[in-house]
């Protein structure tokens, strides 16, 4: 197979593949934090107080503004990754952090112990799409192997994609709410 082979669906369907793994974080994110704060607050009691009340300050509005912040990047990579034929690092990073993104949501759900947010579609979309994904672009010989260095680094960068992706978001959403309550303006970064 040459780069030439990588099929579309292998690149755009990290964005298909995203989209689907985040309705079903838009349909229960908020509200199941909401209803979950106290138990995992004393579940968790070394997390830092400032996380549990960043966490519970989240409402759908605001996590709606984060999805599609991160919409922009995952369809920036997965149009990098098919302009390059599936060469692009950022399109296989992404690739990679979205496929590591998925194993985090299954640890999560396991410390819970309830099926958290995202954890449905990980074992049946996000970790077998990147799993195939990378499979296919390692039979393109376009692959770069990923050592114990390329998953730390992939997972801060998925990290990194969420903590921004949720500061833009809060910026947006308290605009919007100060546009509703008569104050207007642009959001201010």
């Amino acid at each position: 197979m040459t780069s030439s082979d990588v099929n579309p669906l292998v690149t755009y369907g990290l964005f298909l593949a995203w989209a689907v793994h985040d309705a079903e974080e838009l349909a229960r994110g908020p509200r199941w934090l909401r209803e979950n704060l106290p138990e995992l607050r004393e579940r968790f009691p070394g997390v830092p107080e400032a996380v549990w009340e960043a966490v519970g300050r989240i409402d759908e509005r605001e996590f709606a503004a984060a999805v599609g912040v991160m919409a922009v990047i995952v369809g920036a990579a997965a149009v990098a990754g098919a302009r390059s034929g599936g060469r692009s690092a950022f399109y296989q990073g992404a690739v990679t952090g979205f496929g590591l993104h998925g194993l985090v949501h299954l640890a999560q759900a396991a410390a819970a112990r309830d099926v958290t947010p995202g954890a449905a579609t990980s074992p049946l979309v996000v970790i077998p799409f990147s799993l195939w994904a990378r499979g296919r672009l390692r039979r393109a010989g376009v692959l770069r192997p990923v050592g114990p260095g390329g998953v730390v680094t992939g997972l801060a960068v998925a990290a990194g994609a969420t903590v921004v992706a949720h500061a833009v978001g809060s910026r947006v959403a308290a605009s919007i709410r100060g546009a509703r309550a008569g104050r207007c303006g642009p959001p201010r970064f």
